[in-house]
């Protein structure tokens, strides 16, 4: 719709736009525009930096966490994600069958299937466990998301990972719109639907298994000290002086990181192979990139090896171009006396946004968008377009915030060796 119409309005105070030239007067450093009260209903009790909606508070968290996300903490935590790569591969091989002899029926295809999306999920449940709170979950080694959580009563039982997550996610984004009835329509809907009171199960089984787990964490610092990790950050800042943070919020900022950690990577990960495979010209030149920059028997990429290798960076920006983690809306609000967005005064209050699923697809900046093409992201003027995007926070990385020097490692090296398993 956006191809005809730049502004849709799509709720009764609600404005999506489609000209990238909106993306500085709603998202830009210098807007008036803040996050809307859509991230208010997810909060609770205590923010978070994904939720947190005043401005000065979100500048606090982020210098907070900065530190935490300094490029020499993220190449000190390698070891975690490569370990966790090791342990990919080797669910990779089990799964692998030897050749069949010619004289051997074809199998049941059912019996060679791969599910690569659990699996990789998997990967980034046990690495974003381990960055985030020395956790060793081990979901890898089992092949199953069961997980330990324990509830303010002290009674310890499992819970899935993905499923609570999922659930948390699905029952607030049903009603989050309506975010005047968002109580309202959450007491009711979970009196009157099973449905709805299964989801808000599952959900306080993510709550019981974040505290758990950061609490678990907390006893080691007791126990062990300083451990090098996320949880270390928030416990204490860089001249070692303790931050004194609520408990709520601590455990705030470890969910939020568990769950960005985990499945918004594993998205970006199943997305960027999908469209590998379905662009062979790609992957074999990606492929062609990788092997000249690493050893022969090489299993694990160092990242110092792959961080600048222009083809692969392209693949990814070219994947999270086409299908970005977040594809939906990221609702702002202007402030009472209204913002000017594309030249026109808005009323104060109203709900502005833009979504980077269309934004990455401006026929103006990116030809054929719909088509898979890395090399458009080796030319100079894509990169300054990038750079002009990052700057004005619409790319998945402006939700991760400082996550998005996790995401890299990871996705540099996870992708590097799919590739050469595939």
């Amino acid at each position: 719709m956006h191809k005809k119409h730049p502004i849709i309005r799509i709720g009764p105070n609600s404005l999506s736009y489609g000209d990238l030239n909106a993306i500085r007067d709603i998202y830009g450093h210098g807007t008036k525009c803040y996050k809307d009260v859509f991230y208010q209903t997810e909060a609770g009790l205590h923010f978070n930096l994904g939720n947190v909606i005043d401005k000065q508070d979100h500048a606090r968290k982020r210098k907070m966490l900065a530190g935490a996300f300094a490029m020499k903490n993220v190449q000190a935590w390698e070891f975690k994600v490569a370990e966790n790569v090791a342990h990919f591969i080797e669910a990779c091989d089990k799964h692998c069958t030897a050749p069949l002899p010619e004289s051997c029926q074809p199998p049941d295809p059912k019996d060679l299937t791969f599910d690569f999306r659990t699996w990789t999920n998997f990967f980034t449940i046990d690495a974003i466990a381990n960055i985030a709170l020395s956790e060793k979950l081990g979901v890898l080694r089992t092949g199953n998301d069961l997980v330990s959580a324990q509830t303010v009563d002290n009674v310890q039982y499992e819970v899935k990972f993905r499923d609570c997550l999922h659930a948390s996610k699905i029952a607030h984004t049903r009603i989050a719109y309506a975010d005047k009835w968002y109580w309202f329509n959450s007491k009711y809907a979970t009196r009157l639907l099973p449905s709805y009171r299964e989801l808000w199960r599952l959900s306080q089984g993510w709550n019981d298994f974040v505290n758990h787990q950061a609490r678990k964490r907390l006893a080691r610092s007791f126990e062990d000290g300083k451990v090098d990790d996320f949880f270390q950050c928030l416990m204490n800042s860089k001249d070692g002086s303790p931050r004194s943070l609520e408990w709520g919020e601590i455990a705030s900022e470890v969910g939020v990181l568990l769950d960005a950690g985990s499945a918004t990577t594993a998205i970006a990960l199943n997305n960027v192979m999908f469209w590998l495979l379905r662009s062979p010209s790609c992957l074999a030149r990606l492929q062609e990139e990788i092997d000249a920059a690493l050893d022969v028997d090489t299993i694990v990429a160092p990242y110092d090896k792959v961080k600048h290798l222009p083809y692969l960076r392209a693949c990814l920006d070219e994947s999270l171009r086409l299908t970005p983690p977040f594809s939906y809306n990221l609702p702002r609000r202007t402030p009472p006396d209204g913002a000017v967005i594309l030249g026109t005064l808005i009323p104060g209050d109203t709900t502005v946004s833009m979504s980077s699923y269309v934004a990455h697809r401006d026929e103006r900046i990116f030809p054929a968008p719909e088509k898979i093409i890395p090399e458009r992201w080796l030319c100079l003027s894509a990169v300054v377009l990038k750079h002009a995007l990052d700057g004005t926070s619409l790319t998945w990385s402006k939700l991760l915030c400082l996550l998005a020097l996790y995401t890299g490692m990871d996705l540099h090296s996870h992708i590097r060796n799919g590739t050469r398993i595939g």
